[in-house]
């Protein structure tokens, strides 16, 4: 098994390897790594956006002629479906066809092509109340591993479930270089993101990944998040404003760059390409302070 997790009393003997400050959490084989891949992980408040994001990036990534992997870590498994057309089968759901012997897998029975030759991963969960999803993820990399398909892999985007909330999910923050947080311009969606700062300060005291930057997603303004950039030392990379055909291509099992285009939907492309552009060229890590729960409350709103 590629994850253990580390009794407490061990970690007070020392023997153990505590993940940030004060906590246990999953923690993957440091054998199972993925490569020379660049590595994004995308994260955000529930709903906000992260799998059209992460789906469109991914084109982007393509479209610059980058070999890219997506590997969605929802039970939803719908992370891909703009990309495939359709709601694949998990990583969990496949191992339990076989009893979790991985060597009677194929490659096609869990990865599957997407737009633009992008190859697509639903990493899946476990049931609810019966598991961790860090196990979820370190088993998914592991599989990959196991049939080389991150070798000639040139970007894998991480598009992770919700807030971070536990260290199962904060999981593939510790194979990103890069972590990225869709946020919109509201008071929820900031404060998910500020706990999330705290999650990825805590991850990069043992791992190599490093805040990227800020996608304002659904923002047609962006005077909060501003406000809050400004104030731990976050830096928007990217906006997307809130235009109907982005809903619009998630209904039609679309990516943005497969819908009719229109001059808004073109401005939203190439926001794309540039963001694709910037982070494939590499961006300086940003070293944050998240801010108490309380000092959120004062700072945002209008004045």
């Amino acid at each position: 098994m590629n994850v253990a997790t580390v009794p407490v009393s061990e970690i007070k003997r020392g023997r153990g390897r505590t993940d940030g400050e004060g906590s246990v959490q999953v923690q993957l084989d440091p054998s199972v790594k993925i490569g020379n891949a660049k590595v994004f992980a995308i994260y955000g408040k529930g709903g906000i956006g992260k799998s059209t994001t992460s789906s469109n990036l991914s084109v982007a990534f393509s479209k610059l002629g980058k070999r890219v992997l997506q590997i969605g870590c929802d039970p939803k498994h719908d992370s891909t479906f703009t990309l495939t057309k359709k709601l694949v089968p998990t990583v969990i759901d496949i191992l339990e066809t076989v009893d979790f012997h991985s060597e009677e897998l194929r490659v096609e029975d869990f990865v599957f092509e997407g737009y633009n030759g992008v190859m697509c991963v639903e990493a899946g969960g476990p049931p609810a109340g019966t598991g961790c999803g860090g196990y979820v993820v370190g088993q998914t990399v592991k599989l990959l591993k196991e049939h080389h398909l991150l070798d000639e892999t040139d970007v894998v985007i991480f598009d992770v479930l919700g807030d971070v909330v536990c260290g199962g999910f904060a999981a593939p923050l510790q194979h990103a270089d890069r972590a990225l947080i869709v946020t919109a311009n509201d008071f929820d969606s900031i404060f998910a993101m500020n706990r999330i700062v705290q999650a990825i300060a805590a991850k990069s005291k043992n791992y190599n990944v490093r805040l990227g930057g800020v996608i304002a997603n659904r923002s047609d303004a962006t005077d909060q998040i501003d406000k809050f950039n400004d104030r731990v030392g976050l830096k928007t990379m990217a906006r997307f404003p809130s235009l109907d055909v982005i809903r619009q291509s998630r209904l039609k099992k679309a990516t943005l760059f497969e819908m009719e285009e229109t001059p808004e939907l073109l401005a939203v492309q190439q926001e794309y390409m540039r963001l694709a552009a910037s982070l494939w060229a590499g961006t300086d890590p940003l070293i944050c302070e998240a801010m108490k729960d309380r000092d959120i409350f004062d700072l945002l709103g209008f004045d």
